[in-house]
């Protein structure tokens, strides 16, 4: 299986993209720098090998309208981190 190569200039795009998503929701990223950046290159990488910014925690199910719900910022991730504080990939955090 060949390596899923990710460029630093990739992950900051997207990491700039998340922080404005979740300035505009009231939320923080991760303040873990390294764990930010471990979720953000599993999302790209998730995002080269399967065609869409899917949730790295959560499983496809193979049914394209399905995980649809699972893209992130998925579905489930403002209930998360209203009742644990953040969401289940630790990516976006309460403030």
């Amino acid at each position: 299986m060949s390596q899923i190569e990710i460029k630093e200039e990739e992950i900051q795009k997207l990491i700039d993209e998340y922080q404005k998503y979740a300035d505009s929701k009231g939320f923080k990223l991760n303040p873990n720098e390294k764990a930010l950046r471990a979720v953000v290159t599993a999302i790209l990488k998730k995002q080269k090998k399967d065609g869409a910014n899917y949730c790295p925690c959560r499983l496809l199910t193979g049914d394209l309208e399905k995980d649809k719900e699972i893209v992130c910022p998925c579905v489930f991730h403002e209930e998360e981190v209203k009742t644990l504080g953040h969401c289940l990939c630790r990516l976006f955090f309460k403030k």
